[in-house]
């Protein structure tokens, strides 16, 4: 049974809907741990973050069962904030997976779970908020809700402002956050200035060619080409471009590596490995596909730099063993380059690539 009856809810008890903390009617039948105002948001819910979490939150919403000894309670306590950590990280994954699939509405379930657990292992006041608040941000950005994106930046920015010890790494996420809010209000200039900001505390954080630093010069990138300054957005992009190809031509030479060494032995194909989470192969999905659009608008200029942005995407999804999309790409630049008439090394790389994912195609995994 779903509905929740008014009667049978404890005394001063106030139950709220997970989505817009509301009063709550309905309940989770598989977990009933978890409340909702109404259809509507429960199946938001579902479809965004709770089928994968339902019976997580089991233990971590019931009652913590009596300890016979301060040390058995201390044992409890710190378990229970191990799972509510994990179920930060999984939670902000997902969220910043469906993000960058440009899925905003499916997002926010994601992200306010992850918000709640924050608050409940760090405080109210915690930098470590601060994530949440952008994802969330970024997500009312995408749906459109400018202002609501506003109301949440600002808790984000008084956040960091309180803290004495807010990372480069965080500081680089609110400023490409408060670049992005700028970009959808026209403001270019605020908006070169955060997202110059967002690369400085990126590259503190993390170096000047870091796949991490890529998505500052791609919206500043993006924020040029609006502003029809075509020279400096193609350099931005094909610094972007360089990066993730650097990155993945590295996971690609280890593995192809090793199919020449032990694949005539072991007869089977490896389990491949971008060494991305889901949210990161989204994102650089994202950027490259974005990045072809543009130079393919652009190829009678510059095709060398399509071919380029090709062969990327190819390792990047034979590297997700997505075979179908990486040989679909590998065709495209292939065609590319007998079309151009290219050297014999180029058409020769190409053709490597393809060679390498047919053969994966017929030794799969057993």
């Amino acid at each position: 049974m779903n509905v929740i009856y008014p009667l049978a809810v404890p005394k001063g008890r106030r139950l709220c809907c997970e989505v817009c903390e509301a009063p709550a009617e309905r309940v989770c039948p598989a977990c009933t741990v978890t409340y909702y105002c109404g259809v509507v948001h429960q199946k938001a819910d579902w479809n965004s973050i709770h089928e994968k979490i339902c019976q997580l939150l089991i233990p971590l919403r019931t009652t913590m069962p009596f300890y016979n000894s301060e040390e058995e309670r201390q044992h409890g306590l710190q378990q229970l904030q191990q799972r509510q950590k994990h179920l930060i990280e999984f939670c902000y994954t997902v969220a910043q997976k469906y993000l960058f699939e440009k899925k905003y509405a499916e997002a926010v379930p994601a992200a306010l779970h992850s918000l709640r657990f924050r608050r409940s292992v760090y405080g109210l006041s915690s930098v470590e908020l601060v994530p949440a608040y952008l994802l969330l941000s970024e997500a009312s950005l995408g749906m459109g809700r400018i202002v609501q994106a506003e109301e949440y930046l600002s808790q984000a920015q008084w956040t960091v402002l309180k803290s004495t010890d807010c990372q480069n790494a965080t500081q680089s996420l609110l400023h490409r956050n408060l670049g992005l809010l700028y970009i959808a209000k026209k403001n270019y200039e605020e908006a070169r200035y955060h997202l110059a900001n967002d690369i400085y505390f990126a590259s503190c954080a993390f170096g000047t060619e870091d796949i991490r630093t890529s998505g500052g010069y791609f919206h500043l990138a993006n924020t040029f080409y609006d502003l029809q300054k075509v020279d400096l957005a193609d350099t931005l992009y094909t610094k972007v471009s360089k990066i993730w190809h650097k990155y993945l031509n590295e996971h690609y030479q280890v593995l192809s590596q090793a199919h020449v060494e032990q694949a005539d032995l072991l007869r089977k194909r490896f389990v491949n490995d971008t060494g991305l989470d889901e949210a990161q192969e989204a994102e650089a999905i994202q950027i490259l596909t974005s990045i072809l659009n543009i130079r393919e608008s652009t190829s009678d200029k510059a095709p060398e730099k399509t071919i380029f942005v090709l062969k990327t995407l190819v390792m990047l999804h034979y590297l997700m063993m997505n075979s179908f999309k990486a040989e679909e790409y590998a065709i495209q630049a292939l065609n590319l380059a007998k079309k151009l008439e290219l050297s014999d090394e180029e058409q020769s790389n190409i053709e490597e690539l393809l060679h390498l994912i047919s053969a994966e195609e017929e030794h799969p995994i057993t």
